[in-house]
């Protein structure tokens, strides 16, 4: 994984290259060894395909969710329970919730849907897709745009060149710059 660390004089913003998918494991590692997870919303923008789903299930699992995790995109919303979280209590699962409001039409169905209330539980919120919910979507902590980028002269020879991904993170919050400090070198 190739890396620009956050900085105070970037404004908290943090660009990495995953030449392959076992980058994008490393860095949902990275993220879930920050206890500020446990009580964050995170923001996924990417195209159709670029890896947002794929993070979420590293991350997941990194957290200790067990069981098949399947993309929201359909039913938009996907609740786990981490019940081994190393951020939690011993016997404390960590309440998860992953959005995709890919199919949403009108920012007003994120208000239609009731999920007011799942947003002001405790407890790790993902989203996909959150400019489709508007101004209705509560503060995001911290903002993760992933790219398919062609990086072959960048990936070691095992990597595939269509897994590469160009990342940008970005804070919002006190939550987010935390978030991002697990993310330097």
């Amino acid at each position: 994984m190739v890396e620009t660390p956050a900085t105070p004089e970037a404004g908290g913003v943090w660009h990495g290259r995953w030449a392959s998918e076992a980058d994008t494991e490393a860095f949902a590692r990275q993220l879930a060894a920050c206890p500020a997870l446990a009580h964050a919303t995170l923001a996924l923008h990417g195209d159709l395909g670029a890896g947002k789903t794929t993070l979420v299930r590293h991350l997941l699992r990194a957290l200790g969710v067990r069981g098949r995790i399947k993309s929201p995109t359909y039913a938009v919303v996907e609740p786990h329970s981490a019940t081994d979280c190393p951020l939690m209590a011993p016997g404390e699962p960590l309440p998860i919730w992953h959005f995709d409001f890919y199919r949403f039409n009108d920012p007003r169905e994120w208000e239609d849907a009731g999920f007011r209330e799942l947003f002001a539980t405790p407890g790790l919120k993902l989203v996909e897709w959150p400019e489709r919910a508007g101004d209705f979507l509560p503060v995001i902590d911290l903002d993760i745009h992933i790219q398919p980028g062609d990086m072959t002269h960048t990936t070691p020879s095992d990597a595939e060149p269509d897994e590469a991904r160009q990342v940008r993170t970005s804070a919002r919050t006190a939550t987010g710059r935390r978030l991002m400090s697990h993310m330097t070198p």
